[in-house]
């Protein structure tokens, strides 16, 4: 999937709910994330700004339907 940055996942726990960890990659051409995104904040738990989960992609393609005027 080439029209997302995708993520290796390195020490990401949830990184198989992510599909920037989970999509295949383009095989011709993929741009990935130099660091991995996710940090823990200062009471350890694990965030994600760019996580992009099943609530995220279907946000995307409701506005991709209005974009397109469906």
């Amino acid at each position: 999937m080439a029209d997302i940055t995708m993520c290796d996942g390195t020490d990401c726990p949830i990184k198989e709910q992510c599909d920037r960890f989970t999509s295949k990659p383009n095989e011709h051409r993929q741009s990935y994330f130099v660091n991995v995104p996710g940090k823990l904040d200062e009471d350890l738990k694990f965030t994600c700004d760019w996580y992009y989960g099943d609530t995220q992609a279907s946000i995307i393609n409701q506005l991709k339907d209005i974009v397109n005027g469906n």
